[in-house]
């Protein structure tokens, strides 16, 4: 944005009179051609006007899809263009049991509920404020006194005591003449608050629903680790009980049967650590539904129960700026601060205010509505900053400098976006690559463990060996889930990356696009 307001920060002398208000100094004239100015032509108002950052030039393409790899959760994910408006994003995930759990946590997540309570307040003190800056206040008064005094006071000899009741009702009215925008910037700056708070609110479900996805597909793959280290553990156990027989009857010696009792033993502890971690992040799960860990109602989830989304919204980056309720945040905390500056401005200017009473003024409540009871008064005022030390100059190269601060807060938090949307799409190609691997791996130890089962069957090899067979293949099943859940996790992440706005409804409809038809991107220009 440019036109912040900065020719004048050195054009103001210690008076407190800006060089641009035009006002005379001469002791007469307190109301310089500026004023009538606006007096005479309708108000204005003074300080710089927000406008949105917009996007620079530049290129980035986007990959089309990730790796294709095979099996339920292993197939290509494809970006498709032209997705947004809508927040149910975790649907795509097929698993009606995650469905419930969101929709319980964005109801009690005590977070949320605080976020919302926070953007209500904001909301409702912007308009108390607005209504007292923009709408002439009325008030009704009733007042009913006992008097004495003595004309003594007045110099009158004798000195007379005289006492009486006296009533008065009046209506007091009150405006602010806004001549330079003073209010009106200052209600611009509640709204930019309260604005900045809803894409709060909104930053607090997104993030919400993230933390449940990616917890529940933490618990699916921990207990997939579990039940192949209970498979491996059992193999393990044989294993060892054999290699005891042999160095029993003097087949092995002692050294042989440490290792698989050493392997054995490794395996019981990432056992405990792995059921420690499943009874923590079930924990965590009811925190985030706003629940106590004792309140164990929660579904059990498993791998097979989540389904990879196979389509994800394009990363655009004009609809990264708009969709990002932290970059929208950031934007309404630039927008605040450019309208307090406005504000520190119009304060250099003659502030005018109209005010109005009428009522009644009587020794007794019934004769209030006589006529001959009647009083009323008419005022204008107007206050004109003549010396403040400095202090309204300073103000004025403070609020600049609090727009200059906002400005490249937004510029690092538009960067932080682009770059965590960067990472978690290399994230996802090599999750791909990575479960791919790890397939293939498990994959060639089934075939071993099938060709060992056939060769014990026949007599070819011994059962020591087919449990070691066993063994590998149960690892192999236990790199397999720890790669699923990352993938399902990462994709998540993705979606909170873009601002969570994706309609998976058409995307299901939606065809892929090819990388050469990928969008422009470009960090915004917020200079």
């Amino acid at each position: 944005m440019s036109g912040v307001g900065r020719s004048s920060q050195n054009r103001s002398d210690r008076s407190g009179l800006p060089f641009f208000c035009g006002l005379r100094r001469s002791g007469a004239r307190i109301l310089g051609r500026g004023m009538i100015l606006a007096l005479v032509t309708g108000c204005t108002t003074v300080g710089p006007d927000f406008k949105s950052p917009t996007l620079a030039k530049g290129v980035s393409v986007l990959p089309a899809s990730s790796p294709q790899v095979g099996g339920a959760e292993g197939d290509a994910q494809h970006f498709v263009a032209g997705q947004t408006g809508s927040q149910d994003w975790w649907k795509s995930y097929g698993c009606p049991d995650l469905d419930g759990l969101v929709q319980i946590a964005l109801d009690q997540n005590p977070t949320v509920e605080a976020a919302r309570a926070t953007l209500i307040q904001a909301g409702e003190n912007a308009t108390a404020i607005q209504d007292n800056l923009t709408l002439p206040t009325v008030d009704a008064q009733f007042a009913q006194t006992r008097q004495r005094f003595s004309t003594a006071a007045f110099g009158m000899p004798g000195g007379q005591i005289y006492q009486f009741n006296l009533s008065n009702a009046s209506v007091n009215v009150s405006y602010p003449l806004d001549v330079f925008g003073g209010n009106r910037r200052q209600v611009e700056a509640l709204q930019a608050q309260h604005e900045m708070q809803a894409h709060l609110w909104q930053a607090a479900r997104e993030t919400l629903i993230a933390n449940v996805v990616t917890t529940v597909v933490r618990e699916a793959s921990l207990r997939a680790q579990l039940d192949a280290t209970n498979a491996l553990l059992q193999a393990q156990g044989e294993l060892l009980d054999l290699t005891r027989q042999r160095q029993g009857m003097g087949a092995l010696s002692l050294n042989e049967v440490a290792e698989p009792q050493a392997e054995l033993a490794q395996s019981r502890a990432n056992r405990e650590v792995l059921a420690l971690q499943l009874e923590q992040i079930r924990h965590q799960l009811a925190a985030y539904l706003g629940q106590y860990p004792a309140q164990n109602s929660l579904p059990e989830f498993h791998l097979a129960d989540l389904h990879l989304p196979q389509f994800l919204p394009q990363a655009v980056p004009s609809a990264l700026l708009r969709q990002r309720p932290d970059i929208r945040a950031s934007e309404a905390q630039w927008h605040q601060a450019t309208a307090n500056l406005g504000v520190t401005i119009a304060g250099a200017y003659p502030n005018l205010t109209l005010t109005g009473d009428m009522g009644a003024m009587a020794l007794t409540p019934g004769a209030l509505f006589s006529p001959a009871s009647s009083v009323w008064s008419l005022g204008a005022g107007v206050v004109q900053p003549i010396f403040h030390g400095g202090a309204l100059s300073a103000a004025k190269r403070g609020a600049e400098a609090a727009v200059q601060s906002a400005a490249a807060q937004y510029r690092n938090t538009v960067v932080q976006a682009f770059r965590t949307v960067a990472d978690v799409l290399r994230a996802l190609t090599h999750d791909a690559a990575t479960l791919e691997a790890e397939r293939s791996i498990m994959e060639i130890r089934q075939q071993s463990l099938d060709l060992a089962d056939q060769q014990y069957r026949l007599g070819g090899i011994s059962y020591p060996a087919l449990l070691a067979a066993r063994v590998q293949d149960a690892q192999a099943h236990m790199g397999v889930a720890q790669a699923q859940g990352v993938r399902l996790a990462d994709t998540a992440a993705f979606y909170l990356a873009l601002g969570g706005e994706v309609d998976p409804a058409a995307v299901a409809q939606a065809t892929p696009v090819s990388p050469s038809s990928s969008a422009q991107s470009a960090l915004p220009d917020a200079r």
